[in-house]
Order: C-alpha cells, then sequence, then structure tokens
C-alpha cells in the first residue's frame, strides 16, 4: 500500500486531512474528559452521603460497645444502637451506590462523546483512505521494473470521467487501441494524475522492435 501521493499538492491535502483527523480526535477526547470531570461532580452528594452513614455507623457501633458493658441491662441498651448503626451502614452502601452510578454514567458518556463524532468521521474519511492506499499502491507495483502502462491506459480508458478523455488529442483511443506508446502514455498519465503519481520517463519503457 501506499499512503501518499507523489504529487506535491494531492500529498499536501492528505497530509492535512489526516491531521484534521487527528486534530478532530484529539479535540473530542479532550471534550470527553471534561464531561467525564462535569458528571462526576455530581458524586459528591452520595459521597458526603457515604461519610455521614459511615461516621454515624462507626459512633453507633461504639456507643452499642460501650452499653454492652453496662451490668444486667447492657444488652438491651446495646440494641438500639445497632440497629442505628446498621441503618447508617445502609446509608453509606446507598451513598457509595449513587457514586458507583454516577461514575458508570460518567464513563458511558465521555465514550458516547468520542464514538459518535469520531466514529461518524472516520466512517467517512477510512473507507476513502484506505481505497487510495490499496490503488496507489497497486499502481506503484506496476510502475516498478519495467512499467504496465497498457494495463493502466486501459483502466483509465474504462473509468476515466469523459471531460478528461475528451481533452486528449483526437485518435487517441484508436492509437491505443493499435498499441502506439504516446496514446498509451497519455492515458496512462490520466490514471497516475488521479492517484497522485509521475508517470515514468519515456526512455524506462520497453522499446519497439
Amino acid at each position: 500500500m501506499r499512503l501518499y501521493a507523489q504529487r506535491s499538492d494531492l500529498r499536501l491535502r492528505q497530509v492535512l486531512g489526516d491531521a484534521g483527523v487527528v486534530a478532530w480526535t484529539v479535540l473530542w477526547v479532550l471534550a470527553a474528559r471534561a464531561v467525564h470531570g462535569a458528571v462526576l461532580v455530581l458524586a459528591e452528594p452520595g459521597r458526603a452521603v457515604e461519610d455521614l452513614g459511615g461516621s454515624v455507623a462507626r459512633n453507633m457501633a461504639s456507643a452499642a460497645e460501650s452499653a454492652d458493658r453496662v451490668p444486667v441491662a447492657g444488652d438491651a441498651l446495646a440494641k438500639p444502637f445497632e440497629a442505628l448503626g446498621d441503618a447508617g451502614s445502609s446509608v453509606s452502601g446507598a451513598g457509595q451506590s449513587a457514586q458507583d452510578a454516577v461514575g458508570t454514567l460518567a464513563g458511558w458518556l465521555a465514550v458516547l462523546v468520542v464514538l459518535l463524532p469520531v466514529g461518524w468521521l472516520l466512517l467517512r474519511w477510512l473507507p476513502r483512505r484506505w481505497r487510495y492506499a490499496r490503488d496507489a499502491g497497486a499502481a506503484a507495483r506496476m510502475l516498478r521494473g519495467t512499467p504496465d502502462l497498457e494495463l493502466l491506459a486501459a483502466r483509465a480508458a474504462a473509468t476515466a470521467p469523459l471531460p478528461r478523455l475528451a481533452a486528449l488529442p483526437a485518435g487517441t483511443g484508436t492509437a491505443w487501441r493499435a498499441g502506439d506508446p504516446d496514446a498509451v502514455r497519455a492515458l496512462a498519465a490520466i490514471e497516475l494524475a488521479r492517484l497522485g503519481l509521475r508517470l515514468p520517463r519515456p526512455a524506462l519503457e520497453p522499446q519497439r522492435s
């Protein structure tokens, strides 16, 4: 595969396009981080509830332990404190659950903030870049050694826009079918220009007998 064209103007557009995709991705990653941090602020009440419930649970456990040491009535005195301690633990657990829910929400929102705009752009950009890399790589292989300009000319004759073909000298098609090297080069040049590749010099072509 070939990622970039030889022709400077097309290569510059490709580099700028690729840089734009990277910049777009970085921009939305930064936006996702900001969204993630902003949503996590909503976890602060849950953290406060967890701390409050934990504090109540610890204090009630200490009070229950002290009450349990009272002779005769210790067990009876400790039970209300134990119940309050259990309630504090439940409140603490609810606060932790709220934090977990907010954390999950923040994570999914961050993923969506990146995935939607970046995925949309990649679906448009990646197939086009892949097709270019595949086609340009194949054309470059055809130019190695003895260039196979005839196949490139046939490709241009079949797929080139009609205005490009109409701009060729009159009789180019007939000359190409007859194997005229100038006609072959003219058609091959159209296909290579589409890919931003240079047409080999005539000296690189096999000499006609």
